[in-house]
């Protein structure tokens, strides 16, 4: 069994704009780097001993406040944690994103949410086999980390009326018979 930290990264000015930022090498900003710090202030006293983070420049430079707070130092960086690739929408205001693209689908040259969830599941199962027991973080993208909360719910989490905020931590348990939630912290819309 492995508990899993994940982390949303912090803000960044297009999260405070509204704007889609998928693969976008997006940095964060002053508020994003607080709420870096806070997420490694909660995480602090939870004995864990590995640091896994998106190499998205938002995610790792969340990782590596975190890592800096509860000792840890620098992330592992892994490319399946990235955000999905938004395609063509990257970029769009969100608003705009939902008007043009119904339901999120047929973006052009954007990765499927099927392919997102699989590659998600694929990389946080590589991160348990290297953790074991061991409780970990994972510093990802909102986008991500609510495909997995869906897929372990079938669709509970995150509800509609949530996201997953920056800087927010979802703690999740993996065994070989599968995953549940363990703590969860949606953000009202």
């Amino acid at each position: 069994m492995t508990l899993i930290a994940l982390v949303r990264h912090g803000e960044t000015d297009w999260n405070r704009a509204g704007r889609v930022q998928g693969h976008s090498d997006i940095p964060l900003n002053d508020t994003g780097r607080a709420q870096a710090a806070a997420a490694g202030e909660a995480l602090r006293g939870g004995d864990y001993t590995h640091l896994f983070a998106s190499p998205l420049v938002r995610a790792k430079e969340t990782a590596e406040i975190i890592g800096r707070t509860i000792g840890l130092g620098d992330p592992h960086l892994r490319d399946g944690l990235r955000e999905r690739n938004y395609g063509a929408a990257e970029g769009l205001l969100v608003a705009d994103f939902w008007q043009r693209f119904p339901g999120g689908r047929d973006v052009p040259d954007a990765e499927t949410v099927d392919d997102l969830r699989e590659r998600a599941f694929a990389t946080l199962e590589e991160i348990a086999d290297i953790a074991g027991d061991d409780p970990v973080v994972a510093v990802a993208h909102g986008g991500l980390i609510g495909q997995v909360l869906r897929h372990i719910t079938d669709g509970e989490l995150p509800r509609p009326d949530e996201r997953i905020g920056n800087g927010s931590q979802q703690i999740i348990e993996l065994t070989s018979a599968g995953a549940r939630v363990i703590g969860y912290h949606g953000s009202p819309r």
